[in-house]
């Protein structure tokens, strides 16, 4: 499909400031986003680069953009819940963002039991646990299947791994004070409850996702990274979950867990050093179901950029 044509990457490599026209500021490569330090805010650019399993897998045509609108979307629809960083989207790929000093915690809400990675709460419970990041889990549980309730089931963010970890051991640990994790988990639950609100009128269910929380100069917490995206959440299509599940099949997803499933599949996606190209059609089909994710979430139409990641730069001057 022309539309999804992989030259059309936005890897970020591409970025050039002149410096006639302004500031010319660092990048600081993430996995997925690059950092422009701007002084007194950020510039965020939100790449094509797809990765999981802590590493990078492919590269995914409008993804950055579809991620970056996304996150803009919950932010806005989310502000009166709990304060954000977003300033402004000078860019489809770009959010100037306020600074703010992030919590070492990733707020993970789950209401489904699933999940392919190693913390994920389904791998735990294969692996026969039944306290799970402080919560009791009941015997008998399928794959898929639904939560008595909504639950939290925060994250350590660690160099080598992140690991799952309950309230108490955040307290004990030193991760957090108690008064801050108390208004980041009430946070976190509450935008969840308002993305699955939204999800369902859409026709999606919104699975599971993570918030990242952080305090801004003033010393206020604020819901920084990203909103209810592909790349954060998990959804499924509501319509088809009860039949599919009785009938012993994986919910209908439009996210990228089948990537994920090709490099398990056909690889070790966490000990090999060197792991094969993903298969062009897959790119493709991926960007598609970004896109299509997208407008089915915010219920806007997906605009395409052509030459986009020539513009970042002079969109990020513009912005200072």
């Amino acid at each position: 499909v022309a539309a999804y044509d992989a030259s059309l990457q936005i890897t970020g490599d591409n970025v050039v400031f002149d410096a006639a026209k302004g500031v010319a500021p660092v990048r600081l490569t993430g996995k997925v986003r690059d950092r422009y330090d701007l002084a007194t805010k950020l510039a965020l650019v939100t790449t094509d680069r797809q990765s999981g399993f802590d590493r990078h897998l492919a590269s995914v045509p409008f993804k950055g953009q579809v991620l970056n609108l996304t996150s803009a979307y919950w932010f806005e629809l989310t502000k009166d819940i709990i304060p954000n960083h977003l300033l402004s989207v000078p860019h489809p790929n770009v959010s100037i963002v306020k600074k703010c000093t992030p919590f070492p915690i990733e707020f993970v809400v789950r209401s489904y039991m699933t999940g392919s990675t190693s913390t994920s709460i389904w791998k735990n419970y294969q692996d026969g646990v039944r306290k799970y990041c402080g919560h009791d889990l009941p015997e008998g549980m399928k794959k898929n299947e639904k939560l008595a309730k909504t639950i939290l089931t925060p994250t350590t963010k660690e160099e080598e791994h992140d690991r799952p970890i309950s309230e108490a051991e955040i307290m004990s640990e030193g991760w957090m004070k108690q008064e801050d994790f108390d208004v980041c988990a009430k946070a976190a639950l509450t935008v969840f409850a308002k993305g699955q609100e939204i999800a369902a009128e859409r026709g999606l269910i919104l699975v599971d996702t993570k918030y990242e929380f952080g305090k801004d100069e003033n010393g206020v917490i604020n819901l920084i990274d990203e909103v209810n995206t592909p790349d954060s959440s998990r959804y499924w299509l509501a319509n088809s979950y009860k039949e599919r599940i009785a009938a012993g099949k994986e919910p209908e997803n439009i996210d990228k867990e089948f990537l994920r499933l090709w490099f398990r599949d056909n690889c070790d996606p966490y000990k090999d050093e060197v792991i094969p190209d993903a298969p062009k059609d897959l790119v493709v089909e991926l960007s598609r179901r970004y896109v299509k994710l997208y407008e089915t979430i915010t219920g806007k139409e997906f605009e395409f950029q052509k030459g986009a990641e020539g513009a970042v730069a002079e969109a990020i001057q513009k912005s200072v």
